[in-house]
């Protein structure tokens, strides 16, 4: 799949994601691009505002498998993973498969589940593999998450770990709908008798095994490459941080950014895309130092003085 094909394949699920989901598109592309570029997406926002909708939506129109993990307290790492149980027939243990053994896996509420189960995660996230009593599996392919969290509700949940969050493309958020858009998710509600929507299926996982793959036919210019580096390395250098972004970091901004010239048609990288996805690649990645917090910063300030701050190369 050339990048022409898959800048129309992309609008193609963006435009069948829209007839389900009220939501700004540029947060749906955002979305999406956490897919093409091969990452996994943590959605934050308020209870209601769709993001397991969209995530269900997702997987319909990529054509793929679909599974829902709620996380709870009390979920256990081979909840998620899968365990052996005993075959009566056979007199053996055989291996059954966890809900992580699909292609779109939606972890919804992630931080409601203790450290260990979320642990479970990592290796899928970054192997695409699970390992079980000593065994690894891979996962099918193509595979990614979308994770969902409650920024607001903060009792009985658990803080994602820095590792966890780092393995995530983008994080970004729905919001609300303006008022157009909720009279139209009124209108939409009234012409069906069901609660949820249905969408089309537009493609299949070969043709989504392709999209991921058409990325790397973009190029991209060593001084774009430098402006890469120098907003990630900047962003460890602010007196507010006390983590920066973390070398595999400056690689998904990277992917992010191929990914976004793909989604515009283009062979090649603008200094226009690495800015577009910063926001949402860079600013969930940060650890700000105790005194900033104290003082009330925000990790997207930080984001916004390095894009101000770093020379934008001409390209």
């Amino acid at each position: 799949m050339d990048v022409s094909e898959a800048s129309d394949a992309c609008e193609a699920v963006l435009d069948a994601v829209s007839t389900a989901v009220i939501a700004d598109r540029t947060v749906l592309e955002t979305t999406l691009l956490g897919v093409v570029s091969g990452g996994h997406v943590l959605l934050e926002d308020v209870p209601g505002t769709g993001k397991t909708l969209t995530a269900r939506s997702l997987a319909t129109a990529l054509g793929l498998e679909f599974s829902r993990v709620q996380f709870t307290p009390d979920l256990l790492p081979s909840d998620v993973t899968g365990t052996h149980v005993y075959n009566e027939r056979d007199r053996e243990f055989e291996f059954r498969p966890g809900p992580v053994f699909a292609n779109v896996v939606l972890a919804d509420e992630i931080n409601r589940a203790p450290p260990k189960t979320q642990a479970a995660l990592l290796e899928a996230m970054e192997e695409e593999q699970v390992t079980a009593d000593g065994e690894t599996r891979p996962l099918p392919d193509p595979f990614f998450v979308i994770a969902t969290q409650n920024p607001v509700e903060q009792e009985g949940t658990f803080p994602l770990p820095e590792a966890q969050v780092d393995r995530f493309a983008v994080k970004t958020a729905l919001g609300y709908p303006d008022e157009d858009g909720e009279v139209e998710l009124l209108q939409r509600r009234s012409d069906r008798r069901t609660r949820s929507p249905e969408i089309e299926s537009v493609f299949d996982e070969a043709r989504v095994r392709a999209l991921r793959e058409s990325p790397e036919d973009v190029g991209v210019d060593e001084d774009v490459l430098r402006y890469v580096a120098r907003l990630a390395r900047a962003t460890r250098d602010d007196r507010r941080v006390e983590v920066g972004v973390s070398p595999r970091g400056t690689q998904r901004l990277f992917e992010l950014a191929r990914a976004h010239a793909v989604l515009a048609g283009r062979e090649f990288v603008t200094p226009d895309d690495v800015k577009r996805v910063a926001p949402s690649t860079l600013t969930h990645r940060l650890v700000l130092t105790p005194d900033a917090q104290v003082e009330d910063a925000r990790k997207a300030d930080v984001v916004r003085d390095v894009l101000d701050s770093v020379t934008v190369p001409t390209v």
